[in-house]
């Protein structure tokens, strides 16, 4: 794990300093890991016309394919990674609202949003309402949020992406956390 870890630094350092052809040695040791998170986005109940493979190279020509992007490392390419992911999802969920008219949303699985629900299906587009909401009230929270639920952070690893300690993001975790229950179930 570590050895792919300072693989993937390398190559993003590479890629940083112009080396175009990193992205296709970087593919091989993200691939897997994006495609969990794929997976976990597009869990069950999931309108399965968005596969997680289509979403990872979606999100992966996002993230190769800006040329003034710079990475910090695993951690924040991940953390961009799950950015580039939501705005796939969404922009997905926008165009099937578009052509079924409020139709046949798209339901996501986040078992970590509420702990004490069992595994409760969420809409994208209210998710995305609901993190929208809480970027107003405070980014930092939302960034948090964001980076645990679409990045699959740890908060250790959030802590190091952020540039905080990881009592700090606990706790805006559990604010966090709570902020998106009480609007996902308001929203439901």
């Amino acid at each position: 794990m570590d050895e792919n870890r300072r693989q993937a630094t390398g190559y993003l350092e590479r890629l940083d300093s112009g080396d175009s052809p990193a992205a296709e040695q970087l593919v091989p040791i993200v691939y897997e890991s994006l495609r969990k998170l794929a997976r976990r986005y597009l869990g069950p109940g999931s309108d399965q016309t968005l596969q997680p493979t289509v979403l990872v190279h979606e999100a992966y020509l996002k993230l190769v394919n800006e040329p003034d992007r710079k990475w910090n490392g695993r951690e924040h390419f991940a953390a961009v990674a799950a950015r580039a992911m939501r705005q796939v999802m969404i922009d997905h969920a926008r165009e099937r609202k578009r052509e079924k008219r409020g139709g046949d949303w798209r339901k996501v699985t986040l078992s970590e949003i509420a702990s004490h629900a069992a595994r409760p299906n969420i809409d994208v587009l209210d998710l995305e309402n609901a993190l929208q909401q809480l970027e107003v009230t405070s980014e930092r929270l939302c960034r948090v949020a964001e980076l645990r639920l679409l990045g699959g952070l740890s908060v250790p690893e959030i802590a190091l992406t952020l540039g905080h300690v990881s009592k700090t993001v606990e706790g805006d975790w559990t604010m966090a956390r709570a902020f998106l229950v009480r609007v996902l179930s308001e929203a439901s």
